[in-house]
């Protein structure tokens, strides 16, 4: 596993991309839950949300924090099954999610705020590629690919 000077400057773009959806989140996405969850959730209502306009945006930051991710992969570990296996992990997972997702959306109830910010975590940061670049890594170094 070697990098060229090309390959690091492709990662810090890719990395500054996952920093500007992060910055800029307010600016990108439409998601009550941003200021819901900044405030003292445990106090207050479920913000007035559209579902279907709030599904959409989270299915987007989603996909582009997912993209971002595997093309990180790709260039550190420069293997096709890294891609495969990622692309199937991301797409079930985000089956799995969305739909816990959209419970909780749909029946916020106070006593399950503290798993629906985590479930909801899952779904708009790149949480994924922090387990699997150090995961990756380490299988390869076990079968002395790296």
């Amino acid at each position: 596993m070697r990098l060229s000077f090309k390959d690091y400057g492709l990662l810090f773009i890719l990395f500054s991309l996952l920093v500007a959806i992060r910055f800029f989140e307010n600016e990108l996405f439409y998601d009550p839950y941003l200021k819901f969850f900044r405030d003292d959730y445990l106090r207050i209502d479920s913000p007035r949300r559209e579902v279907a306009k709030l599904t959409f945006f989270t299915g987007l930051r989603y996909f582009l924090n997912s993209a971002i991710s595997i093309g990180i992969l790709f260039i550190i570990f420069k293997r096709k099954s890294v891609v495969s296996f990622t692309l199937i992990l991301y797409g079930l997972s985000f089956l799995f999610l969305i739909g816990i997702y959209l419970y909780f959306v749909i029946n916020p109830r106070q006593e399950d705020y503290y798993m629906f910010f985590y479930f909801r975590r899952f779904l708009i940061q790149p949480i994924f590629l922090i387990v699997l670049l150090p995961a990756f890594y380490y299988h390869f170094l076990k079968k002395g690919k790296t």
